[in-house]
């Protein structure tokens, strides 16, 4: 393992020195590096076919297109939780509940900003945090508004672990739940992915009108019953309509 890690050091090495060299041959890695030609050319070779490095025609390489993807990813990312984050502000002060924005990363729901309530008794979650797709209210109202192809792999895909004891583990079940709730254009949820919790949801859309992300109201199930629940769906769609056109979503 320990010989894995200095590989990955010595990879990295080699990778910050495209930050001030647009190309380079391999003798000039290796006196850049001060790593040995027998290492440079292997680590090189693990680079290129990962896609972090690509070579030209004169054996020079350069930095490979996948960072111009996950720079996009980044940018993108942050330009969310930015634009998100008076909107959830405004939601959090007015509503008194926690808000929390979440994304799709492959076939998971990653939290990367919460807003806790000021109230004494709360649901506790944490960004970076992860969740299935189908579990809770925040990260199931993404997956009602993927392409309908898309929805439909992860279902026959997924095996529906519970989680909470409101966890949907149906796939029937599941079905007709997304299709309510992308008509609806939110999603609730009582103890799916934590006992006695309660959210509801909305989606944010991108420029593209594509699914961007998803916003949520949580708290303890007992501040989410039928008689409270109008008030809080009116405002986290509010807020998600918000965030979805300053990010350029034509409705």
């Amino acid at each position: 393992m320990q010989d894995k890690n200095k590989t990955v050091v010595k990879s990295m090495d080699i990778l910050k020195l495209f930050r001030e060299n647009s190309k380079l041959n391999l003798n000039e890695i290796v006196e850049l590096s001060g790593i040995p030609k027998t290492s440079v050319y292997r680590m090189l070779g693990s680079l290129e076919e990962m896609e972090f490095l690509k070579k030209d025609d004169n054996g020079k390489y350069e930095l490979g297109f996948i960072f111009m993807e996950f720079g996009q990813l980044v940018k993108e990312r942050m330009d969310i939780r930015k634009v998100a984050l008076p909107t959830m502000y405004f939601l959090r002060d007015e509503i008194g509940e926690a808000v929390n924005l979440i994304i799709k990363e492959g076939n998971q729901a990653i939290y990367i900003e919460k807003l806790d309530t000021l109230k004494p008794i709360r649901v506790y979650t944490r960004i970076g945090r992860r969740a299935p797709l189908y579990g809770g209210a925040c990260p199931r109202i993404i997956l009602a508004n993927l392409p309908e192809h898309v929805r439909e792999q992860y279902i026959n895909d997924i095996d529906l672990v519970p989680i909470g004891f409101g966890t949907i583990t149906d796939k029937e079940c599941l079905r007709k739940t997304l299709e309510q709730d992308r008509k609806n254009g939110y999603s609730v949820s009582h103890s799916e992915l934590q006992d006695y919790s309660s959210a509801v949801a909305a989606p944010i859309f991108d420029s593209s009108n594509n699914i961007a992300a998803s916003i949520s109201l949580v708290g303890p199930s007992v501040r989410f019953q039928e008689e409270h629940l109008a008030k809080l769906i009116d405002a986290v769609k509010m807020g998600a309509k918000e965030i979805s056109l300053k990010l350029g979503w034509k409705p």
